[in-house]
């Protein structure tokens, strides 16, 4: 048997995505969802590189894709739950049963458990070399964090259910079969990337006119972009 390396330049860059995930966790409890914001975005150029980096070395180890799988459910499945556990937890249950009150908020952590199905369907399934099936983790994690950084107020004054509801959609996006488009470049012609620089120009617009609740509206706006996309796929109408 083969030598096992744990301590290379990749596995060493996945581990800070999962301190950075750690971190996160510990200050969604606190409710700073800016530092939560910082420390994901920050987890995921981690989450970027580590790959870069094994392809450039040459590197192919079993433990790296094991340790890239357990820090992005740290990073990209409980953050998002702690986000939202945190903001279920500042509510006022006074109108409900106390045991109720105490329980509903636990319902957060579905997004964790569909998070760790998502991220073990991806590692197995051969569809998702180019692109996605089912919403990536990392954009399910922005969409929550960044909704949470910069509409604090405006879902605190909404019911619960709302967040509940959420949560619901979330997780039926992970591990739905619906195709997603990957921003992965293999030329940088218009032809065979229009869908993807529409998507990043259109982004960029929204979230310098609106701030961070931009990168929220921006993850939707390519759940729509694939959802449509897949619509016209299924009706044989070339785009």
């Amino acid at each position: 048997m083969d030598k096992i390396r744990l301590f290379t330049l990749p596995n060493l860059l996945t581990s800070l995505n999962l301190l950075c995930g750690c971190m996160a966790c510990i200050w969604a409890l606190y409710g700073s969802y800016e530092t939560v914001l910082v420390l994901v975005i920050a987890s995921a150029v981690f989450d970027f590189f580590d790959g870069l980096v094994a392809r450039a070395m040459h590197i192919k180890s079993r433990i790296g894709l094991e340790l890239d799988s357990l820090a992005d459910d740290i990073s990209f499945g409980l953050v998002p739950s702690m986000v939202v556990f945190s903001l279920l937890g500042s509510y006022d249950y006074s109108c409900i049963p106390e045991w109720a009150g105490i329980m509903l908020p636990y319902t957060a952590f579905a997004i964790a458990i569909f998070s760790a199905l998502r991220l073990a369907k991806f590692n197995i399934d051969e569809r998702q070399t180019t692109s996605f099936i089912g919403l990536p983790t990392p954009a399910n994690t922005l969409l929550w964090v960044a909704l949470a950084a910069g509409c604090e107020a405006w879902l605190k004054m909404l019911s619960p259910v709302w967040l509940i509801a959420g949560v619901a959609i979330s997780s039926f996006l992970l591990v739905c079969e619906l195709p997603m488009f990957s921003l992965k470049l293999k030329t940088m012609g218009w032809h065979d990337n229009r869908v993807r620089y529409i998507f990043v120009i259109t982004s960029l617009i929204i979230i310098a006119l609106t701030g961070v609740k931009g990168i929220a509206l921006a993850i939707i706006w390519y759940i729509l972009i694939s959802l449509l996309l897949f619509i016209k796929q299924r009706n044989h109408v070339s785009y």
